[in-house]
Order: C-alpha cells, then sequence, then structure tokens
C-alpha cells in the first residue's frame, strides 16, 4: 500500500521516474505506521487535484510554446512565457491558500476526526501544502523544454525532481525531523527542483528567446 501511495505523488509531479516501493515503504511504515500510510493517501489526493491545474495549464500552452518558436516569433514567445509565469504564481497562491484553509473540511472527507489518520492527516497536509508554491514552475519549465524539442534538459528535470531530490528528502529528513519529515520531503525536492529549474531557464533563454 505504502509503495502504491507515493506512486501516485510521483506520478503526479512528473510521472516519468518513480522510487522503489521498498523505500517508500519502510519510510512511511517505520516512522508514521499504518495510520501515516493512510494519511499519505488522503494528502495524496488534495495534492493531485492542485497538480491537475498546473499539468492542464502546461499542455494547453505546449503547443503555443512551440508554433511561436517555431517561426521564430520571439516576441510572442517571451509575451506567453511571461503570462504564463504570472498565471502560475497566482494558480499557486491560490490553491496553496485553499489547501491550508480547507486542510480539515478536506480531510474529514475521508476520514472522522476522532480518528488517529485525522490529525497525521491534518498537519501532513498542511505541511505538503509548501510544495504547492513550487510544482507549478517545475511542471511549466519541464513542459516547455519538451515544446522546444529540448528532450534532454525536459528528462533532467524530470528525473531530477522524482528521483534525485525526492530520494535525498526522503532518506535524510526523516533522520532529522521524525515523521514531520516524511511531509516536508515534497516541499524539499520540489524546492531542488525549482532551483534547477530556474537554472536551466537562465541558461538556455538566449538560445530560445524567451
Amino acid at each position: 500500500m505504502g509503495g502504491t501511495v507515493f506512486h501516485e505523488v510521483l506520478d503526479l509531479r512528473d510521472g516519468y521516474v518513480q522510487l522503489p516501493e521498498q523505500e517508500d515503504c519502510f519510510q512511511l511504515l517505520a516512522y508514521a505506521g499504518e495510520d501515516g500510510v493512510a494519511a499519505v493517501t488522503i494528502i495524496v489526493y488534495v495534492l493531485m487535484f492542485a497538480g491537475s491545474l498546473y499539468t492542464g495549464y502546461s499542455y494547453g500552452v505546449a503547443p503555443m510554446v512551440s508554433f511561436y518558436y517555431g517561426e521564430q516569433n520571439f516576441g510572442k514567445l517571451r509575451k506567453l512565457v511571461g503570462i504564463s509565469m504570472k498565471v502560475i504564481a497566482v494558480i499557486s497562491g491560490i490553491t496553496a491558500a485553499a489547501s491550508l484553509w480547507l486542510t480539515g473540511p478536506l480531510v474529514s472527507v475521508f476520514t472522522r476526526p476522532d480518528h488517529p489518520v485525522y490529525e497525521l492527516a491534518v498537519t501532513g497536509n498542511r505541511l505538503c501544502t509548501i510544495a504547492l508554491f513550487f510544482i507549478g514552475f517545475n511542471v511549466f519549465t519541464s513542459g516547455m523544454f519538451t515544446a522546444l524539442s529540448n528532450g534532454m534538459v525536459s528528462a533532467v528535470l524530470a528525473f531530477s525532481r522524482s528521483f534525485v531530490f525526492m530520494l535525498a528528502a526522503m532518506l535524510t529528513l526523516p533522520l532529522l525531523l521524525g515523521v514531520n519529515g516524511i511531509w516536508l520531503a515534497t516541499p524539499a525536492a520540489e524546492l531542488m527542483a525549482l532551483a534547477l529549474s530556474a537554472f536551466m531557464f537562465l541558461k538556455y533563454r538566449k538560445r530560445y528567446g524567451y
């Protein structure tokens, strides 16, 4: 069950690479027990909704990015990328605020407030919500490079987010913060991915004219 749950979390972020089932299950059970596995299942559904907004927007503008770059219309390409960054920033703020504000009601849809899973899920969701400030930019940047026919950069970003950074966070943060380290692993991985995305974005900006 633990492996399946975390597979869903990683699919939300990219869907390219997933963590080993044994490692996911071991970390969850070791630090949070069976209730923690149940709690993360609830958190997944909350994050999936927000993640679908970022993914949907990125998929929607990808053909336009390809078209403007193909016809060398760098003015419109720059405008599109600029608008997209602003849209994602707004969506990120709204979804993060909604997730924090509605944590209790959202969790109560899946479990009773008097159940031990409830408090774990509420705490976990509030900590995981931090990731919503970063996910959208990472998804868009990866999708943008795919649209620009630079599959290598897109793959590096996807692999780093879904495996390298997540694995590093999952192995280190629980040792330092206990069960809270598990909830903060996703935000930490997304923050590291954001730094890499920003680096790639700036590095290739002149080449692609965005």
